[in-house]
């Protein structure tokens, strides 16, 4: 560490010779340009609000991480802050390694954002001068050159908004940071060697990584690191510094799969660390991952037909052509047509959630869905099919077939929008065998993930693919006559009742005012739609009805930004009481596992029906509540019915994109996932093995 040392000395004595520049936000140095940035333009009393300084050294230098390695000096920043304002240290983005002459260093080479946290009192008012003293070690290859600037932030106080020019940018700062792993990581050493075991799922598609110690008294910072995986873990052995026996080992560890880099924060444990396998055999992993998650992509998809609110609109669809009498060449033209309308929308959501993972908010499978306006808006919509099986309206678009259902409607045009519309409203289900599919498709590499997005599409739109290509198929199906006029308004049953689910998400999500507002929507919607089935009949114009209607569907859900959503802030555990459940926490989770006390835990949604008929029927069983709590079992539950970053990144870390996801954590540490749908002898048995 002399090295380091010396560079510490000549910093500290650059810096006293240093004459202070002027006060300003941007600097700009002979090897460094630093800024000052808030996310927001006018912080309120009593805000937490972000800071960031972007940090841009010169093409060929570098600046440092906290901990610089064997050589180096971390950024220091000295606040002058009105009284009562207070600033928390800086977090750093997940580092690079860089080795000139035998010395391992941690550095940055391009732009980094290094942010904090600024905390307003109540009592604050008039302006909000934030100003520093910055300090930090730029190099190259050959030379080291400490640099320094005074910044000033002038801010007002305010209605506490975000800047909308700094959103972006501090959505990038924090997808560069590192996640907390929330799993026990454990090393072994016998003052030779380190070996770090990281528990995580997803080890196939890693291409490589590197653990930073965040002490001196770990690993040797220049030692090669040895990467290997087992099916649950990631494994990093290197020198151990000579003489030191450490308790516990702190740092961070880069995962790289291929293109895309994330860190895991980690405190490690003394503990038994196996070996694995080889990292250099996971390298064309994220091929072998793919082909078991399309496939379990597709078999997800096909089950979801069966789901209330998309079984009645592919038996219709499925009817009409039967009913046509269409040529082969034409139901094949509705086939793949009908296909490509599924697996366009199921692409398209999954890049956004891709997109959204990706710049670090965490993003699942029915994302959506934790918005109350796509709710509302879909409350709407299935209504709105409901009544139109019911036969309260025909769908008219201007063509010729007037009168035509909006599942039934002849043509590839009707078949593609048909298989959208079905694609969408499957959304809030994550069946069987989805879960593990759809979380490697947010890890994989973005063409491979999408292809498997694209997968659950094809495996939903399979079976009106089947019954257009298959003529067997079709003549199996039952013949047309009266009989379907009386099964289509049978099936409406099923939209209404997701319609009224729906409502219900939408009050837990939106409260009362927002419920109310949903149900006006609806009664005004159902009205318009009553109005427009009356004109069909009297062959009357209804451009004037179908607008009104339109403008209901659309406005109703926009509209409820501007009402007051106080009920929904309200925190929701879910389940079921008997259970004695606590929300989730990584705090919680940590201390209930230090303590040595199983836990079941589990994540669920208002959105998601899997979740809800799990928990009205095996974990509302009385015979569960009494085997947990006679094993002293604590059940933890993570209601992910609104956004929650930090469920989304629990989601991720155990390879999820979706809910359910149960999880049992034994007294003797070991982590066993149950299956999506649960049955009360599986959870007495598991109370019993404990």
């Amino acid at each position: 560490m002399f090295a380091r040392l010396l560079l510490l000395f000549a910093a500290c004595f650059a810096a006293l010779g240093a004459s202070p520049a002027p006060a300003q936000s941007v600097a700009e140095l002979p090897n460094t340009r630093v800024e000052l940035v808030s996310e927001v333009k006018a912080p309120a009393p009593g805000q937490r609000f972000t800071i960031g300084f972007v940090m841009k050294p010169r093409p060929g230098w570098h600046t440092y991480w906290e901990n610089p390695g064997d050589s180096g000096m971390p950024t220091r920043a000295e606040w002058t802050v009105p009284q009562g304002i207070t600033v928390s240290a800086l977090r750093y983005p997940v580092p690079e390694t860089y080795v000139v002459a035998g010395l391992m260093n941690h550095v940055y080479s391009g732009e980094n954002i290094l942010l904090a946290d600024v905390e307003v009192p109540q009592s604050a008012s008039g302006a909000l001068p934030l100003k520093v003293r910055l300090d930090w070690l730029v190099c190259d290859d050959k030379i080291c050159i400490p640099e320094g600037a005074d910044l000033t932030l002038p801010l007002e106080l305010g209605d506490g908004s975000a800047d909308p020019a700094q959103q972006s940018r501090f959505s990038d700062a924090r997808g560069a940071l590192p996640r907390q792993l929330f799993e026990q990581a454990r090393f072994q050493t016998d003052s030779k060697r380190l070996r770090l075991m990281v528990p995580m799922a997803g080890t196939d598609t890693i291409t490589g990584a590197h653990f930073f110690a965040s002490g001196d008294d770990a690993v040797l910072f220049a030692s090669p690191q040895v990467v290997t995986r087992t099916d649950s873990a990631l494994i990093i052995e290197s020198d151990a510094v000579p003489g030191t026996s450490p308790q516990a080992i702190a740092g961070l560890l880069r995962i790289e799969r291929g293109d895309e880099v994330m860190g895991l924060t980690l405190a490690a444990a003394p503990g038994t660390v196996a070996a694995g396998d080889p990292l250099a055999a996971g390298r064309n992993a994220p091929g072998a991952a793919f082909l078991p998650a399309f496939g379990l992509a597709v078999l997800g998809g096909l089950l979801l037909n069966l789901m209330p609110c998309v079984f009645p609109i592919l038996s219709l669809k499925a009817l009409s052509l039967a009913r046509a009498g269409a040529s082969e060449g034409h139901a094949r033209t509705e086939g793949l047509a009908y296909t490509a309308g599924v697996v366009l929308v199921t692409t398209a959501l999954g890049l956004v959630a891709i997109l959204i993972a990706r710049a670090g908010a965490g993003a699942g499978w029915a994302f959506q869905l934790q918005d109350p306006r796509v709710i509302l808006f879909l409350m709407l919509l299935t209504l709105a099919i409901g009544l139109n099986f019911a036969g309260l309206f025909e769908v008219d678009l201007g063509t010729s077939n007037v009168g035509s259902e909006l599942a039934s409607k002849p043509g590839a045009r009707g078949a593609f929008f048909t298989g959208a519309l079905a694609a969408f409203v499957a959304t809030p289900c994550t069946g069987p065998f989805m879960a593990g599919a759809l979380g490697a498709a947010l890890v994989l590499p973005p063409a491979a993930g999408l292809a498997v997005f694209a997968g659950l599409g094809l495996g939903l739109a399979l079976p009106f693919l089947a019954i257009g290509f298959l003529p067997s198929l079709r003549r199996r199906l039952p013949k047309p006559g009266p009989w379907m006029v009386g099964f289509r308004r049978v099936l409406a049953v099923p939209m209404l009742l997701t319609a009224l689910a729906l409502a219900w998400v939408l009050g837990r999500q939106a409260g009362i005012n927002g419920l109310m507002a949903g149900l006006s929507a609806a009664l005004i919607l159902s009205i318009c739609l009553w109005v427009l089935g009356l004109r069909q009949q009297k062959r009357a114009p209804i451009a004037v009805t179908v607008s009104l209607a339109a403008i209901v569907a659309l406005a109703g859900p926009l509209a409820l930004d501007r009402l007051p959503m106080d009920a929904a802030a309200q925190a929701a555990t879910g389940g079921s009481s008997g259970l004695g459940a606590i929300p989730y926490s990584a705090d919680a989770l940590a201390s209930a596992k230090a303590a040595g006390k199983p836990v079941f835990l589990y994540f669920t949604a208002d959105w998601c029906l899997t979740c809800k008929v799990n928990e009205k029927g095996a974990l509302s069983d009385p015979a569960v509540a009494a085997a947990f709590r006679q094993a002293g079992i604590q059940v933890m539950v993570g209601d992910w019915t609104r956004p929650d970053p930090v469920i989304a990144r629990f989601l991720e870390q155990q390879g999820r994109a979706g809910i359910p996801l149960y999880l049992f954590y034994g007294a003797d540490g070991q982590v066993t996932e149950l299956p999506q749908i649960l049955t009360v002898s599986a959870l007495t048995e598991l109370a019993s093995k404990r």
